[in-house]
């Protein structure tokens, strides 16, 4: 089995990876887009890519990159983020902290408290921050420890994320729908036929009426005029149970878009 995750070697996609299946082989890849695609292309058989933070909420290039390709979330891992602060030199050399944005975004008040005039650069992944950051003394990253091991850096300071309590979750994204667990989760996107009062609420009362437990909703633009959002959604239940099933078929009626992401089991943490 070959997986597709974010690279280099060193990011949290690869600790994802593994505790799905630590013995596949990986293949690394510049951004979620590139990992999807890789699915579709069938040069893999597997991708995992972030797609929400418990501090940050959505990762929206993942988003986008699920609404972009013809894929099917398979599955679901949830890990815990532990940030460190990595350097070849010591914390008075550091004139450039890098890392991901959601990285940056996830340790804001730390860097703000400690390192408020250092300048902050966004990088692809926080293994790329740490590679990079080995080059120079002046640079450190916002990165794993297990990227300060694969980079030879130190590590100055650890767990400087916001919050002690930090997960990401990753979606497993596949040619086919899982089949149905026992436990499960069902991912949609729908976009509304158009902006009316009570569309929204008309969607979600299906929902409701055959109690059907959402466990996310979150909207994102479709960027082709402002105000016109797209809704992801999470539920319970797998798309072969009945109530799920009837239910997406009354919202189709009604909306102008349905997609079905993809039915799985539900990760634990």
């Amino acid at each position: 089995m070959i997986i597709g995750i974010l690279g280099p070697e060193g990011t949290f996609s690869e600790q994802a990876a593994k505790k799905w299946n630590d013995k596949a082989e990986l293949r690394y890849y510049e951004d979620v887009f590139d990992v999807s695609k890789a699915v579709v292309d069938g040069a893999v058989n597997y991708g995992i890519i972030p797609i929400e933070n418990s501090l940050e909420g959505p990762v929206g290039m993942a988003l986008d990159a699920l609404l972009q390709h013809d894929v099917k979330m398979t599955g679901e891992v949830i890990i815990p983020i532990r940030y460190c602060l990595l350097s070849k030199g010591p914390l008075s050399d550091i004139k450039t902290i890098l890392s991901h944005p959601q990285a940056l975004a996830q340790c804001r008040h730390f860097l703000k408290s400690h390192f408020r005039a250092v300048e902050r650069r966004e990088t692809p992944s926080t293994a790329f921050a740490a590679q990079v950051a080995s080059k120079s003394k002046e640079m450190a990253a916002i990165a794993s420890e297990g990227a300060a091991n694969r980079y030879g850096l130190k590590i100055l300071m650890r767990d400087i994320q916001d919050r002690k309590e930090n997960y990401t979750r990753f979606a497993v994204l596949g040619g086919e729908i899982s089949r149905p667990s026992g436990k499960d989760k069902t991912s949609v996107v729908v976009y509304l036929r158009k902006d009316r009062p009570g569309a929204l609420y008309e969607m979600l009362s299906e929902f409701a009426s055959a109690g059907i437990n959402l466990t996310k909703i979150e909207s994102r633009p479709t960027k082709k005029v402002l105000g016109d959002y797209l809704f992801f959604i999470d539920m319970e239940g797998h798309i072969e149970d009945a109530v799920i099933k009837e239910a997406l078929e009354n919202i189709k009626a009604k909306a102008g878009m349905l997609r079905i992401l993809g039915s799985y089991p539900v990760a634990i943490k």
